[in-house]
C-alpha cells in the first residue's frame, strides 16, 4: 500500500523588539543568566502585565505579509501548565480569539505553484531556558536563566496541507525570508530567535480520514526539520505496516542516534485550562492601524524577485537567489545602480562573493568587497582594461585585503596589455622560439594556433589582451 505524509507546522518567531512583551526588560541575547529580569516577567505577586506597542506592530507586518485577515479585536488567554523555566505557573498566549488567521504561502512544489494555509497567527511571551549540566557518572544539575522569559514571540500555525519534508523545508525557508525582510525576526535558529515544531501523520493514498499524528517538537534546524520528518513519516508507516498503531505524542529528534524518541503523550487544548488573561484588556487592532502599519512594509521577497525578472532581465535562477535575503537584494540593486550591468553583477555577487562570504563564514553585511568595488571590477573587464581571469585574480585580494580593484591593479602590475605593437613584438619572439612549430602551423597544422596562444599569455603573465593576441598572432601567422 502507498502512504502519503500531513504534515502541519507551527513556527515561533522571536520578535525584534528592544524590550520584552509584557515589561521594559532588555532582550539582548548572550547578556549573563537572570540579569535581564524584573518582577512582571519572575512572575512575582501583584506584578501586572503592560503590552508593548512595538510588539503588536511587528506581529501586524507579519501577519499581512503572510495574507492574513487581522482581527480588530484579539484577547490575550493564561496557558496553564508547570515547567520550572515557566515562573507564573501559566503563559500568556492567545488561544481561541488569535491577532490573525486565514493566511497562506505559496511554493513552486515540482514547478508548480502550491498554497499552504496559514491556519493562525497569535502572540505570545516565551518561557525561560533550562540548562542541563554534568555526566552519567557524576552529580548532575539543571540551572534556569530567565532572561528569554518574556521574550515577544509570534506562533504562525500551518494548516496540514505540507506533503514532505521538501515542502516543508521551502516552507520555512520562506517563511524565514519574509520575517527576515520585513525586520520583524532575525531567523537565528542557533540562538533560537526561529524555532519550529511539527506534527505529522501518515494515511494511505487517496483516504480521507487522517492519521493519528506525532508532535516533533523543537526542531532548531532547517537540515534537522528534513531529517526529522523523514524518518518520522518512514516510523508511521512501518509501525503501521506492521500492524501496530501510531500514538499521538510529543516527540523529540535525537542528532546523535538520528531517531525520534518519545518525549511525552500530547496534550489537549482543555489540559492546558485556557482562559482569558484578567490582567490584559482586549487588543485592539483597528482597520485605519492596520493600513496604516502595512504603508511602513517593504517590499517582500516574492514581489522584489518578480521585478528583478522584468526590470533587469536576469535569469529566474539568479532572482530566486539574489531575493533571498533583503540585504542581499539591496547590495545587487546597489552594484548594478553604479555598473548598469545587471548580469555581470549577478555573476560576480552570486558566484565569487557568496562563494568567499560562506568559506570565511561573513554576512553580506559583513562583506568586506562593497557595491562600488563590484561594480569598478565590471566596468575594467568590460573596458578591457583587465581579462576575465585577471579579475577573478584580482577579486580575490580584494576580497582578502579589503582593498579597491584599482588598489590591487596598481600594487600588483595587474594591467591588461592592450598595446598592438608591444603584443606583436612578443609574438615574434614567440615564433623565433618554436620555430618548428611555426612551420607545422605553415605545412597546415592549424592546430598548434593554441599552442602559440598560450606561449604569448604565458610570456606576458597572463595579462595580454586575448582578442587582441588572437587576431594578431592569426595575421603574422598567416602572412
Amino acid at each position: 500500500m502507498e502512504y502519503e505524509a500531513v504534515i502541519g507546522l507551527e513556527v515561533h518567531a522571536q520578535l525584534l523588539t528592544k524590550s520584552k512583551i509584557f515589561c521594559s526588560c532588555s532582550t539582548q541575547f548572550g547578556a549573563p543568566p537572570n540579569t535581564n529580569t524584573c518582577p512582571v516577567c519572575l512572575g512575582l505577586p501583584g506584578a501586572l502585565p503592560v503590552l508593548n506597542r512595538e510588539a503588536v506592530i511587528m506581529a501586524v507586518k507579519a501577519a499581512s505579509a503572510l495574507e492574513c485577515k487581522i482581527n480588530p479585536i484579539s484577547v490575550f488567554a493564561r496557558k496553564n501548565y508547570f515547567y520550572p523555566d515557566l515562573p507564573k505557573g501559566y503563559q500568556i498566549s492567545q488561544y481561541d480569539r488569535p491577532l490573525a488567521e486565514h493566511g497562506h504561502i505559496t511554493l513552486a512544489a515540482n514547478g508548480k505553484p502550491k498554497r499552504i494555509g496559514i491556519k493562525r497567527v497569535h502572540m505570545e511571551e516565551d518561557a525561560g531556558k533550562s540548562i542541563h549540566d554534568g555526566f552519567a557518572d557524576s552529580d548532575q544539575y539543571s540551572y534556569i536563566d530567565l532572561n528569554r522569559s518574556g521574550t515577544p514571540l509570534i506562533e504562525i500555525v500551518s494548516d496540514p496541507d505540507i506533503s514532505s519534508s521538501e515542502e516543508a523545508y521551502e516552507y520555512l525557508t520562506r517563511m524565514k525570508s519574509i520575517l527576515e525582510y520585513l525586520e520583524v525576526c532575525d531567523g537565528n535558529m542557533e540562538e533560537g530567535s526561529l524555532r519550529c515544531d511539527a506534527n505529522v501523520s501518515v494515511k494511505p493514498v487517496g483516504e480521507k480520514k487522517l492519521g493519528t499524528k506525532a508532535e516533533l517538537k523543537n526542531l532548531n534546524s532547517f537540515r534537522f526539520l528534513q531529517k526529522a520528518l523523514d524518518y518520522e513519516i518512514s516510523r508511521q508507516i512501518q509501525l503501521i505496516e506492521s500492524g501496530g498503531t501510531v500514538e499521538q505524542e510529543t516527540r523529540l529528534w535525537n542528532t546523535a542516534e538520528q531517531r525520534t524518541t518519545s518525549m511525552r503523550s500530547k496534550e489537549e487544548a482543555h489540559d492546558y485550562r485556557y482562559f482569558p488573561e484578567p490582567d490584559l484588556p482586549p487588543l485592539v487592532v483597528p482597520e485605519a492601524w492596520q493600513a496604516q502599519i502595512r504603508a511602513t512594509m517593504p517590499e517582500l521577497p516574492e514581489a522584489k524577485r518578480d521585478r528583478f525578472l522584468k526590470e533587469y532581465g536576469i535569469p529566474e535562477y539568479d532572482a530566486g537567489v539574489l531575493t533571498a535575503s533583503r540585504g542581499l537584494a539591496d547590495f545587487f540593486e546597489q552594484t548594478v545602480a553604479l555598473c548598469h550591468s545587471p548580469k555581470a553583477a549577478s555573476n560576480w555577487i552570486m558566484g565569487d562573493l557568496l562563494r568567499d562570504l560562506k568559506e570565511y563564514n561573513k554576512t553580506i553585511e559583513e562583506s568586506p568587497i562593497k557595491p562600488k568595488d563590484i561594480a569598478d571590477l565590471v566596468r575594467l573587464v568590460e573596458s578591457g582594461e583587465i581579462s576575465g581571469k585577471m579579475a577573478k585574480d584580482v577579486f580575490g585580494i580584494m576580497f582578502r585585503e579589503g582593498k579597491s580593484p584599482q588598489q590591487v591593479i596598481e600594487e600588483k602590475g595587474l594591467k591588461q596589455i592592450t598595446d598592438t605593437r608591444e603584443i606583436e613584438n612578443i609574438i615574434r619572439g614567440v615564433i623565433a622560439s618554436n620555430q618548428k612549430t611555426y612551420e607545422q602551423y605553415r605545412a597546415g597544422k592549424k592546430a598548434t594556433f593554441g599552442f602559440f596562444v598560450g606561449q604569448v599569455m604565458k610570456a606576458t603573465k597572463g595579462q595580454a589582451n586575448p582578442q587582441t593576441v588572437n587576431d594578431v598572432l592569426r595575421e603574422i601567422l598567416d602572412s
